[in-house]
């Protein structure tokens, strides 16, 4: 129970926040209306993908400054688990964005950084998938995750803020929080923030554990 505490956290919150955020009360704003609930599963994903990714990264420099393997199972894993969620957070941005902005796709500065961001992580597998000695996949791999992590932040954080962006917080753009989510929503919205961050980590885990016996599976 010692280390499954946070794991039974996770679930339980991750409930709480599928329960409530469906049918929980929500402020009526103009356009965003009931689309408002995707803020408790479409911005957590974006927590939970950088969580990931960071963890992801400190785990590619330990391998190059150990030259442990088992680091290196662990960067793939969560960075793989960091895609999935940013795939995850894009789908849901772009269904919300349909009904708001009135298009999946538009040309708008943060969508873009994204798009060039998970470009950036793809590129990471296709990297490692290039070459057969394990030794320098793992150390050419680790050096160029360290990169896609220090082009993504600013990519998306940074970059967005600089010009106009139909996000909130960007560009001028009011921050979303300050005049469309109410006491109550927070109340989701933070939980739904750990949960998701929780069963990422969970899933990075788990991920890690497969990619290691495939690893002995073929030094066997």
């Amino acid at each position: 129970m010692k280390n499954w505490w946070w794991k039974i956290l996770g679930a339980v919150l991750l409930v709480y926040v599928c329960i409530f955020g469906l049918v929980g009360e929500v402020p009526r704003q103009p356009i965003l209306n009931e689309t408002i609930r995707n803020v408790y599963f479409h911005v957590p994903m974006w927590f939970a993908m950088m969580v990931l990714m960071t963890i992801s990264m400190l785990r590619s420099i330990q391998y190059l400054r150990s030259n442990n393997v088992d680091f290196d199972h662990q960067a793939i894993a969560f960075a793989g688990t960091a895609f999935f969620f940013g795939l995850i957070g894009f789908a849901t941005g772009a269904i919300w964005g349909n009904f708001t902005w009135g298009s999946p796709l538009p040309l708008d500065p943060k969508l873009i950084a994204v798009e060039v961001g998970l470009l950036l992580y793809a590129a990471y597998f296709v990297l490692r998938g290039s070459f057969e000695d394990e030794q320098k996949k793992a150390r050419l791999s680790a050096v160029y995750n360290i990169f896609a992590f220090a082009a993504f932040m600013p990519l998306v954080w940074i970059l967005p803020r600089l010009t106009d962006s139909l996000h909130p917080g960007n560009g001028g753009n009011p921050a979303f929080g300050k005049y469309d989510m109410d006491s109550q929503m927070r109340m989701v919205f933070y939980p739904a923030c750990v949960a998701w961050i929780l069963i990422g980590i969970w899933i990075g885990s788990l991920k890690a554990r497969l990619v290691k016996l495939e690893y002995l599976k073929k030094e066997i």
